[in-house]
């Protein structure tokens, strides 16, 4: 019963990022911002719904370890699994905005998220001052998209549709995918939350090793399915932008929610900070000598992500299995 509930909480969770992403991309393209800055918020965002709602249900609960270990385990995986075999499947190109500016901020805010770690819980504080970071951030992007050239604008139309397309009905019909796609998420959360939970009691696993690792690969699906798409299209601004702006949105906006709704913050238990905390940092410190290699991402550096991916996996159930 507990497995067909976090199967079922998965599937929801999946169709309602498509039906949300939907909804606000087309929305979005009444403002007319870029692929990539649409990648970096929009879909990004959207995206990582299933981790925002899995990980503030989970902080409400007091499951604050399936908390924290979904946003470590989403933020790993993105980078060394989605990356990897979008690489695979067809090399990136990379945008000198995501080297200059998007790729540091990463690897900024992660060194601050293990910096609040470090005393063994992220305070209510602390996640509020992550929460105010995302806001900032899209703040900054709207503003820098509004700035740019007549030539990626018209990129953007070329993909996304017309500008001009604003009737009533259509704002109206948006906004319901979106509301829809957030009540799936939200029913989604609960039932994968309470699955995932309840099979981890049974076979002796921790939250935090369940939260690394099946709920953190289940809640990236739809970074997954976005990232593979965008790439197959051609869309490569959109490939990329996408698992970046997911990592900062998991980190600012679910962390920082999730820290600051649970009663004592999130507590960081000594694995976290020994292992998977280290793990995700130098995971964000990767992208930059990749990303430098010819502005591209490389199938032999696809290759060399998803064996990281696959070994650190395994080194998770070899220890899980120990203990």
């Amino acid at each position: 019963m507990e497995i067909l509930l976090l199967i079922a909480g998965l599937v929801l969770l999946v169709f309602g990022a498509e039906v949300l992403v939907r909804g606000a991309s087309r929305l979005a393209a009444a403002i007319g911002i870029s692929p990539l800055v649409i990648g970096l918020t929009v879909v990004a965002f959207g995206t990582s719904a299933p981790e925002m709602a899995v990980s503030t249900a989970s902080g409400l609960a007091g499951q604050t370890n399936l908390a924290l270990g979904n946003v470590i385990g989403s933020n790993i995986f993105n980078v060394c699994f989605i990356l990897g075999l979008s690489a695979l499947i067809t090399p990136l190109v990379v945008s000198q905005q995501l080297i200059r500016f998007d790729i540091p901020l990463v690897i900024a805010v992660s060194g601050v998220v293990y910096l609040f770690s470090l005393n063994g819980a992220i305070s209510r504080p602390e996640g509020l001052v992550l929460f105010a970071g995302i806001i900032a951030y899209t703040g900054f992007l709207i503003r820098h998209s509004r700035r740019e050239n007549k030539a990626v604008q018209d990129e953007y139309a070329e993909v996304y549709g017309e500008k001009k397309a604003r009737s009533p009905k259509l704002l109206l019909n948006n906004s319901g995918l979106i509301l829809a796609g957030l009540g799936l998420l939200v029913l989604g959360s609960k039932w994968l939350v309470a699955g995932s939970v309840v099979i981890a009691q049974k076979l002796g696993v921790s939250d935090l090793v369940i939260g690394l690792t099946v709920v953190a690969a289940g809640t990236s699906l739809p970074e997954l399915a976005t990232s593979v798409v965008a790439g197959l299209r051609g869309e490569r601004d959109i490939a990329v932008g996408n698992v970046i702006g997911s990592n900062l949105f998991n980190l600012l906006a679910v962390l920082g929610l999730a820290g600051s709704v649970s009663p004592g913050g999130i507590s960081v238990s000594p694995q976290s900070l020994r292992l998977d905390l280290p793990v995700m940092v130098l995971t964000a410190l990767a992208c930059l000598p990749i990303f430098f290699t010819g502005r591209r991402i490389a199938r032999g550096e696809g290759a060399l992500l998803l064996g990281g991916y696959l070994a650190y996996t395994a080194w998770l159930v070899v220890t899980a299995v120990r203990g």
